[in-house]
């Protein structure tokens, strides 16, 4: 009697792991498909066992002839959230396991997730008098945006760094942080991550840190030390130089942004180049290190547009998300349409056409124009050669550039 073993490439165990298969084909009678015959029946029972999909069923799916996105255009009304997000500070403390008092935008097109968009995550942040938010770090690249208010600080590394409205607080991954409010009112923000990517990639980690912060980190300094050492427009610490995986600058200041508008419309008026369109000036947030967009997979920008104006219908690959920082208009996102006002967050999903009408005055905006923030993950696009934009400046002129 023979002792060898059975070969173990040819007698393999069947694969049980997946008693039922979740490959699902049927035989369609229609031009592209192949004849419906019993043959291509059980050819197809064939393919849902062992778990594989044809692409002949599937190509206008997986290859569609431009981009069919499936976040919708929505938009979260600032009031609602607020007062919401101040009712969840009566009952939800902030500490160790929620980690943070953090109410996320769920795009209505994925299901209940909490995504913004499929790629970026926005919420709410809301912070009591007195509150600190826990130490902690992630790999996901992060940012504060401040729309009203002020009195809390971001310790980031042990450094404090003020947050006051209209500032941009960008924050590359897996730096420790934490924020405590020093004020005797409470504070909201804007957060924004790009957590659905990591997630959809699976490449995230996240780390608690100390659950409390030293006397020092409790400072409340005019000025942190990110912002004495790269704050200065042209100007780099020589000593600081080299590779950085995202912007050394922690907070983008209100008061340069909302100059360097200024300065673009008075330019148009003037009759001088610098804004992106008639009556739509526009800023990139940048990393002073390199040029480059402050985080490896988010853009920041800020638009200003003057009352009156309606922007040309503009797309891009990609999506992106909006918060009103002042005044009013009209939104246009394929076919959706509202009106919005300071606060007011929207979503524009890849390659649908965005247009904006300003309707702002003195009454609602300090600038007299429509203010307006926006996150988008075209940096990864970028990376990947597939960001693309459009816009159409009428019915028979349009641009298009990758």
């Amino acid at each position: 009697m023979s002792d060898a073993q059975p070969d173990p490439r040819t007698e393999a165990e069947p694969d049980t792991d997946i008693p039922v298969s979740p490959v699902r084909l049927t035989a369609v009678d229609r031009p592209g498909q192949p004849p419906v015959t019993p043959e291509l029946v059980d050819l197809y029972r064939g393919f849902e066992q062992e778990l594989l999909v044809p692409l002949w069923t599937e190509i206008g799916d997986l290859m569609p002839t431009h981009p069919r996105p499936t976040a919708r255009a929505h938009r979260w009304r600032w009031n609602r959230l607020l007062e919401l997000a101040g009712r969840a500070g009566g009952l939800v403390p902030v500490g160790r396991g929620g980690e943070r008092r953090a109410i996320a935008l769920a795009n209505p097109g994925l299901g209940g997730r909490p995504c913004a968009t499929p790629t970026l995550w926005a919420a709410i942040q809301y912070l009591l008098p007195g509150e600190n938010a826990p130490e902690h770090r992630h790999t996901q690249n992060a940012f504060r945006f401040v729309v009203e208010g002020e009195g809390v600080w971001t310790v980031v590394e042990g450094d404090p760094v003020p947050m006051r409205r209209g500032d941009f607080l960008p924050q590359p991954g897996m730096h420790r942080h934490a924020h405590h409010n020093a004020a005797g009112q409470p504070m909201a923000w804007l957060d924004g991550l790009d957590i659905p990517f990591q997630y959809a990639v699976e490449a995230q980690f996240f780390d608690a840190g100390r659950d409390t912060l030293d006397e020092a980190e409790h400072a409340t300094p005019d000025r942190s030390r990110s912002q004495r050492l790269w704050g200065h427009p042209g100007l780099a610490p020589a000593a600081q130089l080299g590779p950085r995986a995202g912007t050394p600058l922690l907070c983008y200041r209100w008061a340069d942004t909302d100059a360097a508008l200024t300065d673009q419309l008075e330019l148009e008026r003037a009759g001088h180049p610098g804004t992106v369109e008639h009556g739509h000036a526009l800023v990139r947030y940048t990393d002073p290190t390199s040029g480059a967009d402050v985080l490896p997979t988010i853009r920041a920008q800020f638009h200003r547009i003057t009352s009156g104006t309606q922007t040309a219908p503009h797309r891009e690959t990609g999506s992106s998300v909006y918060q009103v920082f002042d005044g009013s208009g009209r939104i246009t996102v394929g076919d959706r349409t509202w009106s919005v006002t300071r606060g007011d967050l929207f979503t524009v999903p890849s390659w649908q056409p965005l247009s904006i009408r300003s309707e702002a005055s003195a009454s609602d905006s300090d600038s007299g124009a429509l203010d307006l923030f926006q996150f988008s993950d075209a940096p990864i696009l970028t990376k990947l050669n597939l960001f693309r934009s459009r816009t159409e400046s009428g019915p028979k002129d349009a641009k298009d550039s990758r």
